[in-house]
Order: structure tokens, then sequence, then C-alpha cells
């Protein structure tokens, strides 16, 4: 009598089958693969791209081709573009296209052949954590400037707290896309 295969090994399996394979997503291909196997078809003057297959092509996508650690700017060069497979989407809330991730700063470890996340990336930061900044406060034609510590870092638009040198008060004000700070009546 020929035993069943067990789910666990079946699983196991497919797991070594897929790490062998390079991580990869079942429905991603490369797109340098793809390019060799698309053909244009040209009809009534329009231009397709299709699969060898002779489906419509998917949809391009950027991904991690390494691991990519937490702190670390996504560059280019770590990501590969691949071509989703016919009739599959990409999921909402992902990064996927260049200008969304260049120069980004990984939050978490993305890993070679996922999707990333969009809250898995941030900005740089504009303001590093206890730098030296002007703030300023600015009502009507009043306007009142001092010298304060950053006491948490941020990018253009965040909310942040500093530190005024002079009092010692701890303040809360938006970063300004020049690295200033910008505190309003509380």
């Amino acid at each position: 009598m020929v035993m069943p295969i067990s789910c666990s090994a079946f699983r196991r399996a497919a797991l070594i089958l897929a790490l062998v394979a390079g991580g990869m997503p079942a429905f991603a291909q490369e797109s340098t693969d793809q390019s060799a196997s698309q053909s244009t078809s040209q009809s009534s003057g329009q231009s397709t791209t299709r699969t060898a297959s002779n489906q419509p092509a998917g949809e391009v996508v950027l991904i991690p081709n390494r691991v990519i650690y937490p702190g670390e700017t996504i560059e280019l060069t770590a990501l590969k573009q691949v071509t989703l497979v016919p009739g599959k989407h990409k999921p909402d809330a992902v990064a996927t296209r260049a200008e969304e991730l260049q120069g980004k700063i990984a939050k978490r470890t993305l890993l070679p052949g996922r999707y990333i996340p969009s809250t898995a990336i941030r900005e740089a930061w504009l303001v590093e954590q206890g730098a030296a900044v002007q703030v300023f406060f600015i009502a009507g034609g009043l306007t009142i400037t001092a010298t304060a510590v950053t006491l948490q870092p941020g990018s253009a638009g965040d909310l942040i707290k500093v530190r005024n040198s002079d009092s010692g008060k701890i303040l809360s004000g938006t970063v300004m896309a020049d690295g200033t700070i910008q505190v309003s009546a509380s």
C-alpha cells in the first residue's frame, strides 16, 4: 500500500522549492526574462506587448533584489523590475514605482522578491535628533525667532518637539522644507 504524502512534508517540499527558485513571488516574472519572450504585434496601427503565450503582458513593479535593512536608504540598484503574470494585480498600499522608492528610508527589513508596503518606508529625516535649529513663531506682523534643540527627528511637515536653548521650555512645531521649525500658539 502506498502511503500518502503528509501535508507537512508537502509544505516543506514547496518551501524548499520556493527558496531554491530564488524566493520570487509565484505571480511575477523578471522583466529581463520577460523581454526575451515578448513579441510586439502590429494590428491596425496599434502596438500591444504580449507574452509568449499570446496574452497581454502584466503590470511592471519594483521589488527588492536583496535584503534591505531598517534605516538603509533605498537605491534603485537594490531593486529589480518584475512583470506580474497577466490577470494578477498588485495589492493596495504597496510602493512599486521608482519615484515612490528612490531615496526613501526602510523602516523595517525588506525581503527580496516581496512587495514593499507603503508603511515600511519613510522620507529621509530633514532634521536629526539633537540638532540645533531655528524656531519661528509668526502671528500677524509679529515674528519671534529662537534657537532650539530637536528632541526627535523629523521630515518636512512632521510635528516634532524641540527644547528652547535659552528657557529650556519644550515646544511642538512643524518641520519646514528649509529645516527650520515653525511653532504656533497653543
